[in-house]
């Protein structure tokens, strides 16, 4: 059972909270940044841009950053010719242009190095020590450099290397591991292993999904073994010194973990730290799942903090079916591929291909495959359809007659259109609230399948030769454009940059972009009356050439 002061903690938390608080993990700076690490931050853009749309006015914090202490930093600038300081802003910088590129709309960039975390991370540790929770060990065991962690006897495999000798790795990571003997601080995890349960079951919602929540009791199954959290100076010079203790720097995961707090304001804003702590939704991929699962909301309880109300794991990226690995030569660079699908497009596809309980796979034939029949053929064609200047030369949201809209409304296609029209809001809230944001796609699309497949039907080219009919070409370029405009406003969260064009092309004001406008529909407005669609002349997505295209 729970102890009763986090049961307290979790409903004092729960009273003051105000500002919706997002994060993605804070990326190591050890490598480049690849589509995988685009994927975790469209994730967490996409669900603080849906948490924007749904409460107009609301207050969030987004936060992404670097990870930039640790023997892998040290080994890694060692490698180069820069010095660390150096070598960490380089690759940050790198992160951060990706983010401003791919519209990861982020309120906060954080680095391990920056002075303000600093003092967090030592402070978080000096009141974890206070509350009896950190004690002095030399500790003995199996250290992988790569993963930055201890392991135990059953994390181990014995491989045969290239050159036929037996290596120990991590069975996990498959990362080499070495024998150490070593001083270390210790945190007392084992006497967590029941708030941890009851924490991860108290509702279904607090990792998601259900497989990542089953990885994390299992590993509950059995005691905890307590948790080094400091590393010799002597051999870990780059990372936070341990308060008062100048021989240990602080271990390089209770430093990134930390991150979370001092974006919150931890050591900065006690105000602003209860308003926005804990965090709404942590996404992270399966990779770091015990940190995030395990380790992170026990220092939290440790600190009488409460755990993150949702943590969203999820699955990785291969390449073509093989996993992704710089030996492979297969590691999909985001910026160049920005250049041929755009970022909405690699944005769209990536959210509309990933799934979070299983490994995505990323092929360019796929991509182009899907970014021309949905993006180009389905949204991108039902606008040049209406706004063309044949059919539409006013360039105008006409206004429509009731009885003309009865009569083409009693049709079996324009019924379908209409009924999919109005439950696409609640079907997509669902999806968004469960980030599920592949079903969003896949429900926006089918409706707009549905306009394309009434607009072909009603033949508005053939009603635009005969001037008795006008009023039912009004009717059916009002209801194509209606369903535009709040499919535009459903896919804000997933290509942000598409829909503003799109929305901007109809004239719908910054103002009337939210999830309430996509609830209220134009045919049911008896004030509704001819708008102007703006004078730019906007393709929403330009289909991508095949090689054969471009050749023939």
């Amino acid at each position: 059972m729970c102890s009763k002061k986090l049961s307290l903690l979790r409903h004092y938390s729960a009273q003051i909270k105000t500002i919706g608080y997002y994060t993605t993990p804070i990326y190591y700076v050890n490598a480049d940044p690849h589509i995988g690490h685009l994927y975790t931050s469209l994730i967490a853009d996409a669900a603080q841009r849906w948490h924007a749309i749904l409460n107009r006015g609301a207050k969030i914090k987004f936060s992404t950053g670097t990870d930039e202490h640790g023997s892998k930093i040290q080994q890694a600038a060692s490698t180069t010719n820069l010095a660390l300081e150096d070598y960490c802003n380089d690759i940050s910088k790198r992160y951060k242009s990706l983010a401003e590129l791919f519209g990861i709309g982020h309120t906060h960039f954080i680095r391990t190095t920056d002075e303000s975390h600093k003092k967090t991370v030592q402070n978080f540790w000096k009141l974890l020590n206070k509350n009896g929770h950190i004690y002095s060990s030399t500790y003995s065991g199996w250290y992988c450099v790569s993963d930055e962690s201890f392991l135990t006897d059953s994390q181990l495999k014995e491989v045969i290397g290239a050159d036929g000798r037996r290596l120990t790795v991590s069975s996990e990571s498959g990362h080499p591991v070495e024998w150490t003997e070593e001083p270390n601080y210790m945190f007392r995890l084992h006497s967590f292993r029941e708030d941890l349960i009851y924490w991860l079951t108290r509702n279904d919602k607090i990792v998601r999904p259900k497989i990542f929540q089953k990885i994390l009791l299992d590993l509950l199954d059995d005691d905890l073994p307590d948790v080094s959290i400091s590393r010799p100076s002597s051999r870990v010079h780059w990372g936070v010194r341990v308060p008062g203790d100048d021989t240990q720097t602080v271990y390089v995961w209770l430093d990134a973990l930390t991150n979370y707090l001092t974006v919150a304001g931890y050591s900065q804003d006690a105000q602003e730290f209860r308003s926005s702590w804990p965090p709404d939704v942590q996404v992270i991929g399966k990779d770091i799942l015990k940190f995030h699962g395990i380790y992170w909301p026990a220092f939290l309880m440790a600190a009488d903090l409460e755990p993150p109300r949702s943590i969203l794991c999820h699955s990785h990226w291969t390449v073509n079916g093989e996993k992704m690995s710089k030996s492979k030569g297969n590691v999909v660079c985001p910026f160049d591929r920005s250049t041929v699908y755009t970022t909405d497009g690699l944005r769209y596809f990536l959210l509309r291909e990933g799934v979070a309980h299983s490994d995505g796979n990323y092929s360019d034939t796929k991509v182009i495959r899907i970014l021309n029949s949905e993006l180009a053929d389905t949204f991108g064609n039902l606008l040049s359809r209406c706004c063309g200047g044949v059919l539409n030369p006013g360039q105008i949201v006409p206004g429509i007659e009731a009885e003309v809209f009865e009569s083409v409304a009693s049709l079996d296609v324009t019924k379908k259109l209409i009924e999919n029209i109005v439950q696409l809001p609640d079907i997509c809230k669902g999806h968004y609230q469960d980030l599920n944001f592949y079903r969003v796609a896949d429900s926006v699309v089918a409706t707009l399948h549905s306009a394309n497949l009434f607009f072909e039907t009603l033949k508005p080219w053939e009603l635009k030769k005969h001037p008795e009919k006008c009023k039912e070409l009004d009717v059916v370029l009002h209801l194509a454009i209606e369903t535009l405009r709040v499919t535009g406003i459903l896919l804000q969260p997933i290509i942000p940059n598409i829909c503003n064009d799109l929305l901007n092309k109809i004239s719908v004001g910054k103002g009337d972009r939210f999830f309430e406008n996509a609830q209220r529909f134009s045919w049911m407005d008896v004030d509704f009356k001819e708008s102007q669609l703006a004078a730019e002349k906007v393709v929403l997505f330009k289909r991508i050439l095949l090689e054969g295209d471009k050749k023939s």
